[in-house]
């Protein structure tokens, strides 16, 4: 899990971010067992719960607050990723 950590903290493009959702589905088929939400449906379920808590993260961590983030763009990959072959 510390390459997969080590390429999220590099994501600043979108070339940067389409090799993390590479190797985040790499990291899900050869490990598994390390996932506690091995279905899209409990991965989704996740993904919204902490979102809902974004803040306490980054607080917790004592890292600033994103405050300028596009979320329509994160819905459109979302939206798109239901029906693109």
């Amino acid at each position: 899990m510390q390459e997969l950590e080590r390429i999220a903290q590099g994501v600043r493009s979108k070339e940067a971010f389409v090799e993390f959702i590479g190797a985040l589905v790499q990291d899900l088929r050869n490990n598994t067992n390390a996932w506690e939400n091995k279905s899209l449906d409990d991965y989704l379920d996740a993904m919204q719960r902490w979102t809902e808590d974004i803040d306490g993260y980054y607080l917790n961590q004592n890292l600033p607050v994103p405050q300028n983030e596009d979320w329509k763009v994160f819905a459109d990959i979302l939206m798109a990723a239901r029906v693109y072959e």
